[in-house]
């Protein structure tokens, strides 16, 4: 996965607690067997109609916001099933990074999993940001090394685990981690009998 190092762009504010990972990205959608191609199918309950038409008004439809990097949401963001499609229609959408006041676990991990960062902060911050994302206008820069997150008058600080920032800081997925163990898996199966009895 690409490292994380400095995001900076525009916010998409979606002021909304408890979205779950099938308003996210609904069932229909997951019979694809790549991790792409679920970006347009992001929030779609919310972003059509019955009729299939675009509704014109949802934050992801509006064309203010087509180049946002950034969603700004409310808290318990990711709930419901553990399903990883829905941090992958977030990343295929193009956002980079999501703020909330917290998150469901499993989603989280997801998220840490492909690169997406995902920042807590104080519900209190999040909603003077999800003001600053009303403006189109707005810009947003994270920085993941400092920790920090600065938009408009906001300027804060942010908690991650020290083991999740190496993986993101790095682009170090759990494939490449255990990469990082070749010589030693080498040394292993190199030792191991090439013949082994076998119980009939």
């Amino acid at each position: 996965m690409r490292p994380v190092t400095t995001i900076e762009g525009q916010m998409a504010p979606l002021p909304r607690a408890n979205v779950d990972t099938d308003q996210i990205i609904p069932k229909q959608f997951l019979k694809r067997v790549e991790r792409s191609g679920f970006g347009p199918f992001l929030f779609y309950d919310w972003a059509v109609d019955p009729e299939g038409e675009l509704i014109e008004d949802f934050v992801t439809n509006r064309p203010e916001y087509v180049s946002a990097v950034v969603l700004v949401s409310g808290p318990n963001f990711g709930s419901g099933s553990s399903r990883e499609h829905a941090p992958w229609s977030l990343e295929d959408w193009g956002f980079k990074a999501i703020i909330a006041p917290s998150f469901a676990d499993i989603f989280l991990n997801n998220c840490y999993k492909i690169g997406l960062l995902a920042i807590v902060l104080d519900t209190a911050t999040v909603d003077r940001l999800t003001e600053i994302a009303q403006d189109p206008q707005n810009r947003i820069a994270i920085n993941l090394e400092n920790q920090t997150v600065i938009a408009g008058d906001v300027s804060v600080s942010f908690d991650i685990d020290p083991f999740v920032k190496h993986c993101l800081l790095n682009g170090l997925d759990t494939i490449a981690l255990t990469m990082q163990h070749e010589d030693d898996i080498a040394t292993y199966e190199g030792g191991r009998l090439t013949h082994r009895p076998t119980v009939c």
